[in-house]
């Protein structure tokens, strides 16, 4: 009855008994205000409490209705059956919804976050609206890892992969996307960041506010400003390795390992960006290798390529983009430019080798 499970005429049979019997009544009622007085205020962390409390809401019913049991014994005599049964079925109610709320009461009272994951596969985008408002945009192949709700003093992700987040402002909690030993810190802004695993590279492109870029091995914890319209890339070859090479050699490896920050063309709408070209559905080369080609083409047609032969990898300056072209008339075209030859196997496997 309590926990909302009574049928109708079940119902309809207890109030026609409580109408007729004055100390049931009074019975039912206690019940109900100890069962309000559970919900409202009690926690417990263990059975073993749970049945304690049982036990002492027991002892304070049988207390404060002995009066008025006296009281209508007469009245009741030709109902005791009856009350003998509703009382007990009464009592077993609020001792199964009371376990059954003690057991479920980390669900209610504490809830915990629950981590999240998104997931792009190779051939496929995605866009997401997260818990603060923020919009992510995941290109092919990436995962971002978060907690859904939060409420913390900050708001962070794990990216692997490449996303572009527009994020809303929220001053007293910065959003922070971790990276490939990176820490990318920012308030309300929109940016881009490039993180596959096999890239050589962690490209990090602002177009609107600022974002402050921290590597884990700088000790000093020196962060990176950038500023918009421009592009920082860092390379994933921490200097931590360094320390096993003499001077002259250390100094030559933090030297390749500097970052580099220069400037996109601000003049292009977004749409036209090669940074961007991703998030409308355009495959950029400008002055990639076909090794570094072939990476791009295979998250974006989910394919898998095998060079026969290192000659065609070294083939550089690859200077195109696809949008509609399937991967077949994307090959034949960089065939066309390119001196390559290439077999498609059951339309996922592509053996690529030089013409010359």
């Amino acid at each position: 009855m309590l926990n909302g499970e009574a049928s109708t005429s079940e119902q309809e049979e207890l109030n026609c008994l409580l109408s007729q019997d004055e100390a049931l009544q009074q019975k039912y009622d206690l019940l109900v205000r100890i069962w309000k007085e559970r919900s409202d205020n009690i926690k417990y962390e263990d059975n073993v409490t749970a049945t304690d409390a049982i036990s002492r809401i027991i002892s304070r019913a049988a207390i404060e209705s002995d009066d008025a049991e006296m009281v209508s014994r007469r009245k009741r005599r030709r109902f005791r059956r009856k009350v003998s049964l509703l009382s007990g079925s009464l009592l077993c109610i609020v001792i199964a919804g009371w376990f059954w709320n003690n057991n479920n009461i980390s669900s209610v009272v504490i809830k915990k976050p629950v981590k999240e994951t998104i997931i792009t596969q190779n051939g496929s985008r995605t866009r997401s609206l997260l818990a603060d408002g923020t919009t992510v945009w995941l290109n092919v192949g990436s995962k971002l890892y978060y907690e859904n709700d939060f409420n913390g003093t900050t708001r962070e992700v794990r990216l692997e992969g490449e996303a572009f987040f527009d994020v809303v402002k929220q001053p007293n909690r910065p959003f922070i996307v971790h990276t490939s030993g990176i820490d990318i810190r920012v308030l309300g802004t929109a940016f881009n960041v490039k993180s596959y695993p096999e890239d050589k590279n962690v490209e990090t492109t602002l177009y609107r506010g600022l974002v402050q870029v921290l590597r884990h091995e700088d000790a000093a914890g020196r962060a990176i400003q950038l500023t918009p319209n421009h592009k920082l890339i860092l390379s994933k070859e921490a200097a931590i390795e360094t320390i096993k090479l003499s001077e002259d050699k250390r100094l030559a490896e933090k030297e390749s390992n500097s970052p580099v920050v220069t400037p996109i063309d601000s003049t292009k709408k977004e749409s036209e960006r090669i940074e961007t070209a991703w998030r409308y559905n355009r495959l950029e080369f400008r002055g990639d290798n076909f090794e570094e080609a072939a990476k791009k083409l295979e998250r974006w047609y989910n394919v898998t390529i095998h060079f026969t032969d290192e000659k065609v990898k070294q083939l550089n300056g690859l200077i195109g983009a696809f949008e509609t072209e399937t991967v077949a008339e994307a090959f034949a075209a960089l065939k066309e430019a390119y001196p390559i030859k290439f077999k498609i196997i059951n339309n996922h496997e592509i053996l690529v080798e030089s013409s010359q």
